[in-house]
C-alpha cells in the first residue's frame, strides 16, 4: 500500500499543470541537498580529526558533548519548514483503505524529508571513522542507535507543537533560558550532554531507552493523530472568529490608507504573515555573522549583510505581492482598483519598517560607527530602490499564499522566475559593487555617499519607476488570476 501511494504522488508531481516548474525547482532542491550531504560528511571528518590531532581529546566526548546543541537546531528547523503531508491524504479518507493505513504513511513519508535524514550522514560518517580509528564496534553501533532515535523523535514532538503555537512560545523560552545559563557558564549544560549522549558508547545497554521513547512517542503520535483524522475535525482549516478592527487615522489617505490599512490587519492576523514580522526581525541580526567568518567584513560583504539587515521585511514581503491576496485577488481584478495606489500601499508599508529596522540596527554602532554607516547606506538604497525592485519582482510571483497555515514548504512551485532572478543584479550585486569600488578609491565615507546617491536618486524617480511596474502588473495579471484560481 505504501508503494502504491508513492507511485500516485509520482504520477500527480508529473501530470500538473507547472511540470517545468516543478522539475526546475526539484533540480535546485536536490542541488541544494547534495551541497548540504557534502558539508555533513566533510564536517564528520573535520570534527573527528580536529579534535584527535589538534585538541587531543576523545572525539566521541567532544561531539557528545555539542549534540544537545544539535537535537535543539534540529527540532527548530522541522518545526518551522516540515509539516505532516496531510493535502495529499485528504482523497484518501473517502475510499475503503483503513485508517490506521493512512496515518502510517503520514508518519513514515516525515522520516523521508531531508530534514529528517540529513543529519544522520554526519552520524553515519562519524560512527565509521571511529570504528577504523580504534573504537569498539558494538559500542559505537550502540551510540549511533542511541543519538538517532533521539534525533528522530523531533519528527513527533514536531507534529505534537506544530498547531500549538503557545505551547512552542513556552519551549523555545525554556530553551532561550537554558542556553543561557549554559552561555554563562551558570548550568554545566554541555557536560550534561556530554554525559547523556557518551553514555550511549559507555554502556550501549543505555541506546535501549531512547529506542522505547522513540516506539513509544510513535504509538502516541499515532493514536492522536488516528483521533483526530477526519475531514471536519483535524484536517479541516482552523476557523477563529473574525474581528473588526481599523486604524481610524489611514483613512484621510483614501485608497492608499485603505491599502495599507488591509495590508497591517493581515500581518496582525495571520500565521504565514507573523512569520514573515519574526523572520523580518531576525534578519537585524544577521550582521552578527561578521564575527564569525572574516569573508564578511569585506566591503562587499559588508554591503550585503547591511541589505540584509535592513531589508529584511522588504524581501520576505515584498516580493510576495500579490501572492499574500492570491485568495481575493480574482475578485480585486473584478473592481476598479487602482492598480498604482495598491502597490504604493505595500511600497510605504516596506518603507516604514526598513526606517524601523535602520533603527533598531543602531546597536551595531557598538561594533563600530563604520559598520552602522554601511548598514544605513544600505538601509537608503532599500527604501530608494530595492523596494521597487522588490514589488517588480513580485508581478512574476505566481505563488499561492494560505495566510490560515503555516508556509514550511522550500521552493514552492511557481515561485521560480528567471525574471525574478535577474532583478537580482540590482538589488544586490549593483550596490555590493558600488560600494567596494567607492571605498576602496575614496574610503568609507566615498562608499556611503555613492550608495546614498543611488537610494535617493531612486527616491526621486519613484513616480516613474512605478508606471513601468504596474505596466508589468497589467502584462502579467491574466497568467497571475489563472495560477491562483489554479489549486492543483
Amino acid at each position: 500500500m505504501f508503494l502504491k501511494f508513492l507511485r500516485l504522488e509520482i504520477k500527480s508531481f508529473f501530470r500538473g499543470t507547472s511540470v517545468g516548474i516543478n522539475m526546475v525547482m526539484k533540480i535546485l532542491r536536490l542541488m541544494g541537498i547534495l551541497y548540504f550531504m557534502a558539508c555533513l560528511v566533510g564536517g564528520a571528518f573535520g570534527a573527528f580529526f580536529y579534535v584527535q590531532e589538534e585538541l587531543h581529546q576523545d572525539p566521541l566526548k567532544i561531539v557528545s558533548g555539542f549534540l544537545i546543541i544539535g537535537w535543539v537546531v534540529d527540532l527548530i528547523v522541522k518545526y518551522i519548514w516540515q509539516e505532516m503531508p496531510t493535502q495529499n491524504i485528504k482523497p484518501f479518507l473517502t475510499l475503503n483503505i483503513p485508517k490506521k493505513t493512512l496515518v502510517n504513511y503520514m508518519l513514515i513519508k516525515t522520516f523521508l524529508s531531508a530534514f529528517s535524514w540529513l543529519n544522520s550522514l554526519f552520524f553515519i560518517t562519524f560512527s565509521i571513522i571511529a570504528v577504523f580509528n580504534g573504537y569498539g564496534l558494538l559500542q559505537v553501533f550502540a551510540w549511533f542507535i542511541g543519538i538517532s532515535s533521539l534525533f528522530y523523535l523531533n519528527n513527533f514532538i514536531n507534529i505534537f507543537f506544530n498547531d500549538n503555537e503557545k505551547v512552542a512560545i513556552v519551549i523555545a523560552i525554556i530553551f532561550g533560558a537554558v542556553g543561557i545559563l549554559g552561555y554563562y557558564q551558570i548550568v554545566p549544560v554541555l557536560s550534561y550532554s556530554e554525559s547523556v549522549f557518551y553514555s550511549f558508547y559507555e554502556k550501549p545497554y543505555f541506546a535501549v531507552i531512547p529506542l522505547i521513547l522513540f516506539f513509544g512517542l510513535w504509538w502516541i503520535c499515532f493514536r492522536h493523530v488516528h483521533q483526530e483524522f477526519y475531514l471536519d475535525q483535524g484536517l479541516e482549516a482552523k476557523k477563529t472568529i473574525g474581528k473588526t478592527e481599523n486604524i481610524a487615522f489611514l483613512n484621510k489617505y483614501g485608497a492608499l490608507g485603505t491599502f495599507i490599512n488591509n495590508d497591517i490587519k493581515m500581518l496582525r492576523r495571520n500565521k504565514v504573515t507573523k512569520g514573515i514580522l519574526l523572520g523580518s526581525f531576525l534578519f537585524v541580526f544577521y550582521g552578527l555573522l561578521m564575527f564569525a567568518n572574516s569573508v564578511y567584513k569585506t566591503p562587499a560583504m559588508m554591503m550585503f549583510m547591511g541589505l540584509f539587515v535592513t531589508g529584511g521585511f522588504q524581501f520576505l514581503f515584498g516580493q510576495r505581492v500579490p501572492a499574500f491576496d492570491s485568495s481575493y485577488y480574482p475578485l480585486m481584478m473584478t473592481l476598479n482598483v487602482p492598480y498604482k495606489e495598491y502597490l504604493k500601499a505595500k511600497w510605504w508599508l516596506m518603507n516604514i519598517i526598513t526606517c524601523l529596522s535602520m533603527v533598531v540596527a543602531l546597536f551595531y554602532a557598538y561594533f563600530g560607527w563604520d559598520i552602522y554607516v554601511t548598514f544605513l547606506a544600505a538601509g537608503l538604497y532599500n527604501m530608494g530602490v530595492n523596494s521597487q525592485f522588490t514589488l517588480w519582482s513580485g508581478a512574476f510571483n505566481k505563488t499561492q499564499i494560505d495566510l490560515n497555515s503555516k508556509e514550511k514548504r522550500m521552493g514552492q512551485r511557481n515561485s521560480f522566475n528567471l525574471k525574478a532572478m535577474l532583478l537580482l543584479i540590482p538589488k544586490m550585486l549593483l550596490p555590493m559593487v558600488v560600494f567596494a569600488i567607492s571605498k576602496q578609491f575614496f574610503g568609507i565615507t566615498g562608499g556611503v555617499i555613492s550608495i546614498a546617491i543611488l537610494g535617493l536618486i531612486g527616491f526621486l524617480f519613484r513616480e516613474k519607476i512605478f508606471d513601468i511596474i504596474v505596466r508589468h502588473y497589467k502584462r502579467e495579471k491574466y497568467s497571475t488570476l489563472d495560477a491562483f484560481k489554479n489549486k492543483d
